[in-house]
């Protein structure tokens, strides 16, 4: 019973840093905030702040865990959602998730700075793992739905699923390196257009789909990150 309490009051003061971690993100940015700054916050000292994080690294890490743990009561009822067709349920997966993402997008951008440092590599694995992991059940549940109506073609629905979220970081990896460059141009609208066109069109493949049934992001979404202009650039056709 002690035990249970003393985790209790563990997982209670843990979130009381990781509350003011994350206001101070919103307010100053993941840079811009110190250790001190919570410390003042919270009034408490550094050895209480390094008892429940041993680094600013690992404060990080809670920050993204506790994203990814937001985020499942919007996508869990998409994939129970018996009136959904398999099709529909990833559509409505994908969107839901780039939109939730979109609508926090400068403190995510701020986070995000941060998480792709190149100290903050090793986390970073372990922790997308992790998210690949929590989530690939709800994809691999949608896939054999899409099995069994006929949508998709796979023997391997559970390994789909894992495929499926590895292909999707991938395309975030893509996209932060493409948000990220020092080289920022008009064009780079056009060139997530084209990388969404690819990574649809590797999905389709890989889940045996008809050729033009899946969307991971849609164009309106592109434009919210993408296009810092008046002017918006067209995606290709044909």
């Amino acid at each position: 019973m002690a035990r249970t309490v003393k985790e209790h009051e563990h997982a209670v003061k843990r979130k009381e840093i990781t509350d003011v971690a994350q206001r101070l993100v919103y307010t100053r940015g993941y840079d811009q905030m110190s250790i001190q700054d919570i410390l003042n916050e919270l009034q408490i000292s550094k050895g209480a702040f390094y008892h429940y994080f041993s680094s600013k690294q690992a404060l990080l890490e809670a920050l993204i865990d506790r994203m990814q743990e937001d985020a499942e009561p919007l996508v869990a009822p998409i994939v129970a959602d018996p009136n959904l067709s398999a099709l529909e349920k990833l559509h409505r997966f994908f969107d839901t998730s780039a939109r939730w993402k979109t609508a926090r997008k400068d403190y995510l951008m701020s986070l995000m700075r941060g998480w792709y440092a190149d100290e903050n590599a090793l986390i970073r694995e372990k922790a997308q793992s992790r998210m690949i992991k929590h989530f690939a059940r709800m994809l691999a549940d949608i896939i054999r739905q899409g099995v069994a109506e006929g949508v998709m073609n796979t023997p391997f629905p559970d390994q789909m699923g894992e495929l499926t979220l590895t292909l999707l970081q991938g395309l975030g990896n893509d996209y932060m390196a493409l948000l990220f460059s020092n080289s920022s141009s008009p064009n780079d609208l056009q060139r997530a257009i084209d990388l969404v066109a690819a990574y649809n069109d590797a999905l389709e493949r890989m889940l045996g789909t008809p050729p033009g049934s899946l969307n991971l992001v849609d164009v309106s979404i592109l434009k919210d990150w993408f296009v810092t202009t008046a002017e918006a650039v067209q995606p290709a056709t044909g």
